[in-house]
């Protein structure tokens, strides 16, 4: 393939589809107990989510620095790329692609284009394989760019949290509000559609779901349709019997989400990546 891909821990993407298309995958950091690991690498899902409750002090999370980017462009390029492809995790979630910005302004080797997905986990994903496809067919970077931003229009994740308590011992929401909620015994959801994550509440897990297929139903029929979940495989197992109809034909992947995204979302979270046939936006 003349143009790579690269992209982070984040998109979780099966291995198998990793390698199937030379993907480069960059993992995120997690730090915690005073240890540094690397997402995807040195930490199982299964015993992330197992461990995760009794986490203390609570993990953080961190972006690679620009240098590892850059050795990744260098590797590709010295493999014979003629150009590189970087899609990441929004920038509205991480710092991520900014680190990959200053790395591609200072390579100079090949052209590095770096793009800004507007998702997280398999709504990344969704998008890197198809730049991948595309790239395996011989299209031309301003080809698959193209066809990427379209793609990201019909492209969707959302899902219901368990509890706010990991937003809020991961610093990602103020305290008060996360007490005020726990106290009210609120459901959250989030949703994210082109790079604007969004949060709403439900008083019930019951009402929380509901609406969770209020969107299924809202954006079908689907071109591809995933279950994404963080530590609940039965749970998940359990809602891919309900929503088969949603995609009849096709396969419904269930995806455990990657530990640095399971950090901030916490046990429990349950939802699906999608993309929509049509642009519901």
């Amino acid at each position: 393939m003349k143009t790579r891909i690269v992209t982070d821990s984040t998109c979780d993407l099966p291995e198998y589809l990793v390698s199937k298309y030379k993907i480069s995958v960059i993992p995120l950091h997690i730090n915690q107990g005073g240890k540094t690991f690397l997402d995807g690498v040195d930490l199982t899902r299964n015993d992330f989510y197992t461990q995760l409750p009794d986490y203390k002090p609570a993990p953080t999370t961190a972006a690679p620095g620009p240098e590892i980017f850059r050795q990744k462009y260098e590797q590709l390029a010295d493999e014979g790329a003629q150009s590189v492809i970087s899609i990441h995790i929004s920038e509205s979630l991480s710092a991520t692609i900014n680190s990959a910005l200053i790395a591609a302004g200072q390579f100079k080797r090949i052209p590095v284009t770096v793009l800004d997905s507007t998702q997280l986990s398999l709504g990344l994903g969704f998008i890197v394989e198809r730049a991948a496809q595309l790239s395996e067919l011989g299209h031309k970077v301003d080809e698959i760019l193209a066809s990427l931003q379209e793609l990201m229009k019909h492209t969707y994740v959302f899902a219901s949290l368990k509890t706010l308590e990991y937003l809020r011992r991961s610093g990602r929401m103020h305290f008060a509000l996360a007490r005020l909620g726990e106290i009210l015994q609120i459901k959250p959801l989030l949703h994210m559609h082109l790079g604007k994550p969004t949060a709403h509440r439900a008083r019930t897990q019951t009402r929380a779901t509901e609406r969770l297929f209020e969107w299924l139903n809202e954006y079908a029929p689907y071109e591809r349709l995933a279950i994404v979940h963080a530590g609940v495989q039965r749970e998940a197992e359990e809602m891919a019997q309900r929503i088969k109809k949603y995609l009849p034909n096709g396969d419904i992947p269930i995806v455990q989400i990657t530990p640095v995204l399971g950090a901030h979302l916490g046990v429990g979270a349950l939802g699906f990546a999608c993309i929509a046939k049509e642009n519901k936006s």
